[in-house]
């Protein structure tokens, strides 16, 4: 009997024509189409996005992620008057100190130890200290209080693939309808399609809602450079899991529903902290979960999710949770049916 040879990046590679990289949301959060993966039956058919309350039942859970994206791409000059761009990844040390953030910053051979990028004369950033993989150690000078000031100040991190820079609408349309804690660089972008409306219709069927979160950092645009997948170095991203949302996942056992998660981020999150019984841990912590075939999924039956980058830990992710062979299929049906693609793009509900 041959043995399957292990499944190597290049195995969750594909061609995307460029034209199908949605550089804006569409016109409506609920309007996007959606590519409906029935597991079982490895069956791939098409809706849209309002459809998906049609494969929801009384006693289900849904979780999304409510982190905020946070404006944190800063744009300034150099005393030299060069332009230089600072990105905010994450507060430094134990968070306490609110000025004092890790960054990555633009150009990276001119911003050493002791230099000053002034954004504007509110705000400017001087870089502290060189930190591993090109990072900085950066702090804030500023007379306002630091989340004023980046409000002010800060352009939106939209992804590298869009090829744009932010404008007034996205301070909207790239944050979920029900973000709350601000700390990510990147959005939960699933969760992007749900609106009031639809939280409001999932009451009303009888589906609880309940919430995760985790700060999403620049590493989920980072694609697997390394060729066995299992020699990649996962970035790590803060999360934190309330008591109530680890009661939720608890009643939605004991009355026979499925957990159904609304993006990666979520998955990575309830199975970080996945406990026996199909069960989840409160408490908070950071999480290098790099979950990719095989892959035995403990708590999350259904995922929300959207088209993934070629190459990426998301797509490997999925693929674990349909099946690589099923993914391959549908993707390349994505392509072919002209769906959009990447964080503004169109959505996809992998099945039970």
């Amino acid at each position: 009997m041959t043995r399957a040879r292990p499944l190597a990046t290049a195995d969750f590679d594909y061609r995307l024509p460029e034209a199908l990289i949605a550089r804006y949301p569409a016109e409506e959060r609920e309007s996007s189409r959606l590519m409906v993966v029935d597991r079982g039956a490895e069956r791939v058919s098409h809706a849209r996005f309002p459809d998906f309350l049609d494969y929801l039942q009384e006693g289900d859970l849904v979780v999304g992620n409510d982190t905020r994206v946070i404006p944190a791409r800063l744009l300034g000059r150099k005393p030299s008057g060069a332009n230089a761009e600072v990105l905010l990844l994450a507060r430094a040390g134990d968070g306490t100190d609110e000025r004092l953030w890790r960054a990555m910053v633009r150009p990276g051979g001119k911003l050493k130890p002791g230099r000053l990028v002034e954004v504007s004369p509110d705000l400017a950033v001087e870089v502290v200290d060189s930190l591993a993989g090109g990072t900085r150690l950066v702090r804030l000078h500023t007379g306002l209080p630091v989340d004023q000031a980046l409000e002010r100040y800060g352009r939106v991190p939209l992804p590298p693939y869009l090829r744009r820079d932010d404008e007034a609408s996205d301070r909207e349309r790239y944050q979920t309808v029900y973000a709350v804690h601000d700390g990510s660089v990147a959005a939960p972008t699933a969760g992007l399609h749900l609106t009031e409306s639809f939280l409001d219709r999932l009451a009303d069927r009888g589906v609880e809602w309940s919430a995760v979160t985790l700060h999403v950092g620049v590493g989920t645009f980072r694609t697997v450079e390394a060729e066995d997948p299992a020699e990649h170095e996962m970035h790590s991203e803060r999360y934190w899991v309330a008591e109530e949302t680890a009661e939720a996942v608890d009643r939605c056992r004991e009355r026979g529903g499925r957990v159904w998660a609304v993006g990666t981020t979520v998955v990575r999150t309830l199975e970080s902290t996945a406990v026996d019984g199909r069960r989840v841990a409160p408490g908070t912590g950071e999480t290098d979960l790099f979950i990719r075939p095989p892959y035995d999924f403990r708590v999350v039956d259904g995922l929300l999710t959207n088209f993934h980058l070629p190459r990426s830990t998301l797509l490997m992710l999925v693929s674990a949770f349909a099946g690589t062979a099923l993914m391959r299929r549908a993707y390349a049906e994505a392509v072919a049916r002209e769906y959009r693609f990447f964080s503004y793009g169109d959505a996809m509900v992998l099945l039970p």
